[in-house]
């Protein structure tokens, strides 16, 4: 049976090996490199760190061209934490915007609360049809860290686009979007590499759907 490649994108800025080693547990063959191949079956961009560094790092790699052209023909890619923020319009940090890779609407930002950072295990709040969330109990805790994140009062509680299946977290009282599914395009908040059994389930989700 051929396993499916993946690439970790390597641009500075992620938790690239330990990403590695759930993604071979769950089936699929793993590079890292700052140059996937658009043939590649499956692109995972991770990430740690700050929003603006992300994007230099992304745009120094080609990544954010890359993405572009994955998505334009239907090619699957997976975000994790900041991997999933860079996604979205814009990120705000120290007062400073920049542009992230606008796949979605919305601007990331403090989460505004105490303690900071949400650190450790939450529940995710999701659609019953969810693909990436398929054999997943909903009482499922998966393991979360930053400080940041698309806030739900951004978007008077009904976001903006309809398409994706969006998932929600509360943290101190505050909701933000912690998982988005939307074609070939997946992202989520927490770190599903370092959630157990259930982060494997969904990486394995996402390997069948390659």
């Amino acid at each position: 049976m051929v396993r499916p490649s993946v690439a970790i994108v390597d641009y500075g800025a992620g938790n690239l090996f330990s990403a590695a080693r759930a993604l071979e547990e769950v089936g699929a063959s793993v590079s890292v490199t700052d140059r996937p191949s658009l043939s590649t079956d499956g692109v995972l961009i991770p990430g740690v760190g700050a929003f603006a560094s992300a994007m230099e790092g992304l745009r120094s790699v080609s990544a954010a061209r890359m993405v572009e052209e994955r998505l334009a023909g239907g090619r699957s890619v997976l975000g994790i934490c900041l991997g999933l923020q860079v996604m979205f319009d814009s990120g705000v940090e120290n007062d400073v915007t920049t542009r992230g890779l606008v796949q979605w609407p919305g601007t990331v930002e403090s989460l505004g609360v105490t303690p900071l950072p949400h650190m450790g295990w939450n529940t995710v709040e999701r659609d019953a049809s969810s693909r990436m969330f398929a054999g997943i109990s909903p009482n499922e805790r998966f393991y979360f860290v930053h400080s940041y994140g698309v806030l739900e009062d951004n978007f008077d509680r009904t976001p903006p686009f309809s398409a994706p299946l969006i998932g929600w977290t509360e943290h101190a009282g505050r909701r933000f979007i912690s998982a988005v599914e939307d074609g070939p395009l997946w992202a989520t908040q927490f770190h599903p590499e370092k959630s157990g059994r259930a982060g494997l389930r969904l990486l394995s989700n996402w390997v069948d759907s390659l």
